[in-house]
């Protein structure tokens, strides 16, 4: 068993010893017991490695708006800064100014596997939900009522669903759809149900158990009868389908007896690709990416440090290169299409490579046939490669290319696969690679998997529960003592109960037994309720519907096992490489077997 890693534990070299009251201190060595002062300032960690922070003295200078700035190391107390929100100033690891405290709890890194950045020649990242953070309560509201429009007008559903709304804080990733049930399920490693809803409606713990818990062959959750909800992208198809299965069961008549839920599933993902294929979607991001997008300013300094540290760059995403363009502008500089600044290439400045349209996961085969073209970056125009090489057009004596704008150094390409893009940036261990990504399955576990690739993976959900966790880490000791005394009262009366069974005891003694069996069988079920209270509420602090994304109960969830076993690291967003020196050498906490958790923890 591989015990969950501790919610908070500081990485001490980036402050001083004076930073922390006494107080302070005394809490965080309460969560973390295995922090010396000695491992602490040199570097030695036995908890979660968040990464250890060194302010060297080498700032990235930035044009325009783009500064540096790090934590005002006067300032005893821990503030939250969002290096993130626009108008501020980015967080940078080397920056010698101080100023503001970063977030040191929400922005951490977290390690499952032990990666020494020494090794890194190139790091890549994927673009949508990557560096560019959609705003859930703009887009996902956008992709949800371009998806209702098309079930409506294309696919014949009734009108009435023109006036549905949409709770974009209802769904989370990690819940997998029961396409011929109608149900919505989250359940923990071990693919154990652990709460499930039809549609909006909660199913009772018998209706569970007599769905998923009484067959002879456990059930793989897998395609094609179900669904995995891994990606930020799939929130609003997930709720649509919920809204479609109450609907469908409320108003008999109104949806055909044809049309059953596995069906009605169908005509979602059809709604949702026709969205994206007619470019609803794409064309009012790119008129108004600020509505849509999180502007994230250390994400220029990011890119500059990794290229400054000797490490090539390449970004490989599945959007084309118009809207690709569209979105590296705003994030990189804050332009739009239809703003004061118009779209140039200037940010191509911060990559070796740049792959649109590379239809991942089938892009991490290197098997793929799929050819790849080398994109025109003003006209849009693709040419003919081989494996990347340019060729002769016919009539040409020999091949050329059109100007790619400012920085010709940085290649644009369409298509292709995996071994062209090693080939581009003479990769000769895939080892030496470093991917970020948003999407377990489409970025992370091929190239995790088939390439061996090292992966980050971006859960931006986590850094408001990772500050939730550290707010309730006294509620979760609670929990645990309650649970202890339940295990206590159980086991006397288990005893009680064989004495009064099997030993030869006279009647005045057995009265006594039994007497005291009522006693403790009332206590225990006090217990029980105050336990089941409790853990209800601090179930509802996190998602009042789901609970904490990386847990379901005490075990870890099915998507935070998915997290542990492809990502060898991840991260509420990926400028929190900006915090971190890009030599780093990222380590894991250490397993612990049950029988050993007790004694260490």
């Amino acid at each position: 068993m591989r015990i969950p890693k501790k919610p908070v534990s500081f990485c001490f070299s980036l402050f001083s010893p004076d930073v922390f009251p006494p107080a302070f201190s005394s809490r965080i060595r309460l969560v973390s017991r295995a922090f010396t002062s000695s491992d602490s300032f040199h570097g030695k960690r036995r908890g979660v490695c968040f990464g250890g922070i060194k302010l060297l003295h080498s700032g990235y200078p930035m044009e325009e708006s783009h500064g540096t700035i790090v934590s005002d190391m006067k300032s005893p107390r821990l503030r939250n800064t969002d290096c993130s929100s626009g108008g501020q100033e980015p967080c940078i690891w080397s920056s010698p100014e101080g100023g503001r405290k970063l977030d040191v709890i929400g922005k951490q890194i977290f390690c499952n596997r032990s990666l020494n950045m020494k090794n890194i020649v190139a790091v890549g990242f994927d673009m949508d939900y990557t560096l560019a953070q959609y705003k859930p309560e703009t887009f996902e509201s956008l992709a949800y009522e371009g998806t209702i429009k098309k079930l409506v007008y294309d696919l014949g559903y009734p009108r009435e669903l023109l006036n549905w709304s949409f709770d974009w804080k209802y769904m989370v990733r990690g819940l997998v759809l029961d396409k011929k049930r109608g149900n919505i399920l989250k359940m923990d490693r071990h693919k154990y149900v652990k709460v499930a809803y039809h549609g909006f409606k909660e199913l009772s713990k018998e209706d569970k158990v007599s769905i998923y818990g009484s067959t002879l062959t456990r059930d793989a959750f897998d395609e094609p009868d179900y669904a995995l909800i891994d990606t930020l992208f799939s929130l609003a198809e997930a709720y649509l389908f919920a809204q479609l299965v109450d609907f469908r069961d409320n108003n008999p008549g109104k949806v055909p007896d044809t049309t059953d839920y596995a069906r009605m599933y169908r005509d979602v993902r059809a709604a949702v690709d026709l969205c994206h294929r007619d470019g609803t979607l794409k064309q009012m991001v790119a008129k108004d990416p600020k509505r849509y997008i999180n502007e994230d300013t250390s994400i220029v300094p990011m890119l500059k440090m990794l290229r400054d540290s000797g490490r090539a760059t390449f970004l490989v995403t599945n959007s084309l290169w118009d809207y690709t363009n569209i979105v590296m502008n705003f994030l990189c500089g804050a332009r739009t299409m239809d703003g004061i600044r118009k779209c140039n290439f200037d940010w191509l400045q911060y990559f070796d490579v740049v792959i649109t349209g590379s239809a991942k996961p089938g892009f991490f085969h290197d098997d793929s046939r799929a050819n790849l073209f080398e994109v025109e970056p003003v006209s849009g125009m693709l040419l003919n490669t081989d494996n990347g090489s340019p060729m002769p057009q016919v009539g040409d004596t020999s091949p050329s290319f059109s100007v790619k704008g400012p920085n010709k150094s940085c290649r644009v390409f369409q298509g292709g696969n995996v071994g062209h893009l090693h080939k581009l940036l003479t990769i000769e261990s895939s080892s030496q690679v470093l991917y970020v990504g948003d999407h377990i399955y489409g970025d992370i576990l091929r190239s995790k998997k088939v390439l061996g690739w090292r992966t980050m993976l971006v859960v931006p959900e986590l850094e408001q529960e990772v500050e939730l966790l550290w707010k309730l880490r006294d509620t979760r000791k609670e929990l645990r003592l309650l649970r202890n005394h339940r295990d206590l009262i159980e086991d006397k009366i288990h005893h009680l109960k064989w004495s009064l069974k099997f030993d030869d005891i006279n009647e005045e003694e057995k009265r006594k037994l039994t007497s005291e069996l009522d006693v403790l069988e009332s206590e225990r079920e006090q217990v029980r309720l105050s336990h089941q209270q409790a853990q209800r509420e601090n179930h509802h602090k996190f998602h009042t519907v789901w609970g904490q994304l990386m847990k379901t109960g005490y075990q870890n969830s099915r998507f935070a096992h998915q997290v542990e076993r492809f990502a060898c690291l991840y991260t509420s967003q990926v400028s929190n490489l900006s915090l971190y020196s890009p030599d780093k050498y990222y380590r894991p906490s250490e397993d612990f077997m049950p029988h050993e958790f007790d004694i260490f923890m």
